[in-house]
Formats: structure tokens, C-alpha cells, sequence
């Protein structure tokens, strides 16, 4: 069973969906002991990161993901999940994230006539080997809905990378941490190979 943490974050029913149609069991829940128990976890969430963490507080949530870190339960963080899993961010001035992995989440830069957010397909390079993306090719294309990025500060961690007016950290690994700042779940063929390499984590089965 993998939890996905509903904490009003959208983008739930989606992840919920590609899970299910790769065959897993899945439950969309706030309840600490139901979170805990499942053999994996998924945070995902679009939206702001200051408003997303005053969520998780409120629903009592950022004690229940530190648990899921110590316990080393396979954790995926998407998108608004994964900056949420930093430090801080440029979005929200002042405002702590999860602080489970040391980084900072920047603004993508205006100049250079891109535009901000960054919507659309951009390919990723590999330059470490991650769980996720096992049987993938250099340069597979995944989807990215975003103004706001990863700048992890071991790069060691970074799994994947893509470049939009700056290089960003698209993807970490670091024990039983992982994430995406793009979204698996609307990456046709490759995001469903993400999501079922997740999976095999989850199963000991990778």
C-alpha cells in the first residue's frame, strides 16, 4: 500500500490515478497511523510553499513526515512536494520547509526570454545513477509545470538535471528520499517507468 498525504495541495487525483492504473494499491490520506503503516509515501502538492507548509502544520503533518524519514519508508516527493522536502524558499521568505534534505528552492531567472512559469516537455541528463530512472535513456523528456527550483547543496544526491535559463536540480535520491520537480504522472511512457520504478522500491523488488 502507498499513501499519498492529502493536505489540500491539488495534483492528488492525478498521482492517485497512475498509480492505480499500474496496478497499485493506493490510499489518499491525512491520518498519521495510515501514513506510517504504508510501505511507501507520496507528497505531492502544486500551489505555494509558504501556504503548503502552514497546511502540513496545521494538519499535523510535518512530525508524522520526519517520522517517515527516520523510518526510511520509501518517500516521493512531486513538484511542490519535492521544494517542500528543502530548507527554505525564495517563494516564501522566512518560512522553514520539511528540512529533510539540506538545499534551497530558488526563483528561475526572468532574463534571457524564457517564460516564467516554466510549463512544458525538457529533457533530463543523468549525472548520477538514481532508483528512479533505471532503464531510462539519457535525454528522456518529462513534464514540468513550475517558477521555482532546486538548488540542493550535495550534489552528489542530484539524480537528474534539466537546463531553463539556469541548471536545475530536477530530481534527488538520498536514502529513502526521493524526488521530482517535474510530474511523473503527466509524463506519458517515461513518467509511468518513473512511477513504476518507485514501486519496485517500494517492494523491494528495484
Amino acid at each position: 500500500m502507498i499513501a499519498i498525504i492529502d493536505y489540500d495541495a491539488g495534483n492528488i487525483k492525478s498521482v492517485e490515478k497512475a498509480l492505480t492504473r499500474l496496478g497499485e494499491q493506493v490510499t489518499v490520506t491525512r491520518n498519521p497511523e495510515e501514513i506510517l503503516g504504508a510501505c511507501g509515501v507520496i507528497l505531492p502538492g502544486v500551489g505555494a510553499f509558504g501556504d503548503a507548509m502552514e497546511r502540513l502544520k496545521s494538519y499535523g503533518l510535518v512530525e508524522t513526515i520526519a517520522q517517515v524519514a527516520e523510518r526510511r519508508i520509501p518517500f516521493l516527493g512531486i513538484c511542490l512536494g519535492l521544494q517542500l522536502m528543502f530548507e527554505s524558499s525564495e517563494e516564501s521568505p522566512g518560512v522553514k520547509g520539511l528540512g529533510l534534505v539540506p538545499g534551497r528552492i530558488l526563483r528561475i531567472p526572468d532574463d534571457g526570454g524564457l517564460k516564467v512559469p516554466h510549463m512544458g516537455w525538457n529533457s533530463l541528463k543523468f549525472p548520477h545513477a538514481g532508483r528512479l530512472f533505471k532503464g531510462l535513456p539519457q535525454d528522456s523528456y518529462v513534464y514540468f509545470v513550475h517558477s521555482y527550483y532546486l538548488q540542493a547543496d550535495d550534489n552528489s544526491i542530484v539524480t537528474a538535471t534539466t537546463e531553463y535559463g539556469t541548471l536545475i536540480h530536477a530530481s534527488v535520491e538520498k536514502d529513502n528520499i526521493f524526488a521530482c520537480q517535474f510530474h511523473p504522472e503527466k509524463s506519458s511512457g517515461v513518467g509511468m517507468k518513473i512511477l513504476q520504478n518507485f514501486i519496485a522500491v517500494v517492494n523491494g523488488t528495484d
